[in-house]
This record gives C-alpha cells, sequence and structure tokens, in this order.
C-alpha cells in the first residue's frame, strides 16, 4: 500500500501547506517557488488512492520541483545525461542531510522501509547498466558485477548511517523506473512492474514531505533559481 500521513501528522501534506502559509512570506522567493510547487504535486499525489502509476508520477514531479534548477537543461528539453542528473541528486541530498540533525532521513529509510529498499536494491530491472546490456550498449558489460558492487555499497551506507550515500544509490534506482515509465517503456499498471512502482511511490510518499519539510525550516540555505521561474506579462 502508498505510503500516507495521518491526517494530524506535521509532515501530512495539508499540515505542510499550513506550514508554508505561516512562514512563506520570510522565504527567499527561490525557495518559495520550489515549496509551493513540491507541495502543489504532493497534495494532488495524496488524492490518488488506487493508481500507482499515477501517484508515481505526481510524486517524482514534486521531488523535480524541490531539487532541480538547471533552466538551460529545462530549455534543451530537460534530456541531459544521467551523470548530470546523479550530481543534481547528490547535491540536493548532501544539502538536506546537512540540514537533517535529527537524522528523520535515516529513520524515514531505515525504519519504515528497509524491506522495500532491499526489494529494490535486489531488482536488476531498476538498475541501468542492465538495461544498456540488454540494449547492446556501452557500459553494459558486467552489469552484474556493478549490480552487486551497488548493494554492497548501500548496506554498508546504511550500516554506517551515510544517508547521503543511501538517498544517492535508491534514487538511482528510482531514475531508472522514473525513465521507463515517463518514456513509454511500461504499460499502464503492467504486472511486470508493480513491485518496483508500489515500493517507488511509498517511498517517494514518505520521503518527498520530509524533504519539503527540511527546507521549509531552512529558508537561509542557498537555494537557486528553480525552473522557469515566474515572469510577469
Amino acid at each position: 500500500m502508498p505510503h500516507r500521513y495521518a491526517p494530524d501528522d506535521p509532515l501530512h501534506p495539508e499540515q505542510l501547506k499550513a506550514k508554508q502559509r505561516r512562514l512563506r512570506d520570510g522565504f527567499p522567493l527561490p525557495l518559495t517557488l520550489r515549496v509551493h510547487r513540491s507541495l502543489s504535486w504532493l497534495r494532488r499525489a495524496e488524492d490518488e488512492h488506487e493508481d500507482l502509476d499515477v501517484r508515481f508520477i505526481l510524486l517524482w514531479i514534486g521531488f523535480n520541483a524541490a531539487y532541480a534548477g538547471d533552466l538551460d537543461r529545462a530549455l534543451d528539453g530537460g534530456g541531459g545525461h544521467a551523470g548530470n542528473e546523479r550530481e543534481r541528486f547528490d547535491q540536493f541530498f548532501a544539502a538536506l542531510v546537512g540540514m537533517d540533525s535529527s537524522n528523520r532521513i535515516y529513520d524515514a529509510i531505515w525504519q519504515r522501509f528497509a524491506h522495500e529498499i532491499r526489494l529494490l536494491l535486489d531488482n536488476k530491472f531498476v538498475f541501468a547498466p542492465f538495461w544498456r546490456h540488454q540494449a547492446g550498449e556501452f557500459g553494459g558489460a558486467g552489469w552484474e558485477i556493478s549490480f552487486d558492487s551497488a548493494k554492497k555499497a548501500a548496506n554498508r551506507a546504511l550500516a554506517e548511517k551515510n544517508t547521503a550515500v543511501v538517498l544517492s544509490i535508491l534514487f538511482d534506482r528510482l531514475y531508472v523506473l522514473r525513465n521507463q515509465v515517463i518514456h513509454g517503456g511500461a504499460t499502464w499498471d503492467s504486472s511486470a512492474n508493480r513491485n518496483q512502482v508500489r515500493d517507488g511511490a511509498a517511498l517517494l510518499g514518505c520521503l518527498l514531505p520530509v524533504f519539503i519539510d527540511l527546507m521549509m525550516d531552512h529558508p537561509d540555505a542557498e537555494w537557486a533559481m528553480p525552473m522557469y521561474p515566474v515572469v510577469e506579462g
């Protein structure tokens, strides 16, 4: 089942929206836009109870609104390179983990989703080198070795409470799933990818509210202007 916060939980989307209304006058413009946009998609996702594909897409857009900020990439169509995207993830996660003095992100991952994370890490169908191997592309050879190495790195990071590394590896997997769904590489409601869509939506539904809350608690951080800033006229 998709993860959802209770209505009175401070991380429920409506509670986060109420917090945003209280604090937004003190936000710099880049943070105002990021939080407002991300919350809009998170709140819409909260209304999606049945369709896991749609819920996953809505939550990913909310995540994208929170972290992205490369206007040149957006104007080029958002294609970019996976390596550049991972850099953006890593920068965003490093910033959030630096703000997370009480280990809220790690606790959400470890206490609620240890099983789901291990399933994703064990799933070759959300591992990019596996698909490069299937397509005969450069970087696909020996994917089993890199697959095993990534799992070991994730388990080591979990044991060491290295939250930024755990997030980086986890979102590598979710990004493959995102590409598969967004670029038409999967059938709607397909039985072939139900487990990863279910677990991906649950993870994003749990983590995105934590990300947004941490961002609102740190308005003085250096938030870059997001893609497509509001332009009058």
